[in-house]
């Protein structure tokens, strides 16, 4: 009859809670997977060396090798960062193992405070894994004062396994790139007044 109530189902709507609380789970998970996947990707990369990502550690070389390899240094700058960025030399041939010092320079070329951070990668990419690096300035938020100029050193080695890797036993050259780039939220400025050269444009060795 039409004039009597129309009764619910119980367990129908309970389906639809099921339903609407997995859907909900699922949706969250997807947000959270999304969330983890940068670090998670950065780790993954940091045990491996895929992308050309270098290891990072904490102890110098025990073994060094009767065998040469010249690693070459590229320095570059993006996002309109009005720095002055340069390797203080443009490659250095050493023994493998062998513990080596080099330099970088950045200089602000603008006449307000800048910040920089630096991303790195290791070519041939496979031999990022054995690109060892004991002290390095990556992945640190940097300040500048106008005009300020600052010495970042980098002291790395090649792991001696390396000569095991059948790809990579007769390499002869690694190239080592920094790209500084400003740090998010800060406004990226294209020319910088008073900079020597009229623009604050990115600076690269050639790799």
């Amino acid at each position: 009859m039409s004039g009597q109530p129309t009764s619910k189902v119980p367990g129908k709507e309970r389906s639809n809670r099921v339903v609407a609380a997995a859907c909900l789970a699922f949706f969250a998970s997807m947000i959270g997977m999304a969330y983890a996947a940068v670090p998670l990707y950065a780790m993954f990369c940091q045990i491996t060396g895929y992308g050309g990502t270098t290891q990072r550690v904490e102890q110098y070389s025990d073994r060094v090798l009767d065998r040469t390899i010249t690693v070459r240094f590229d320095a570059n700058v993006s996002g309109g960062l009005p720095w002055d960025f340069q390797p203080l030399q443009r490659d250095v041939t050493m023994k493998i193992g062998e513990t080596t010092q080099i330099g970088y320079k950045a200089r602000n070329l603008f006449d307000t405070p800048t910040n920089g951070r630096a991303s790195f990668n290791v070519t041939p990419e496979m031999a990022g894994a054995y690109f060892n690096k004991v002290e390095c300035f990556c992945f640190t938020d940097t300040t500048l004062k106008p005009g300020e100029t600052l010495d970042m050193p980098v002291v790395f080695y090649v792991d001696p396994d390396i000569a095991d890797v059948p790809e990579l036993k007769d390499l002869k050259t690694i190239t080592l790139s920094y790209t500084f780039f400003p740090i998010e939220g800060e406004k990226p400025v294209a020319v910088a007044p008073g900079a020597e050269d009229g623009k604050a444009t990115a600076n690269s060795t050639g790799g």
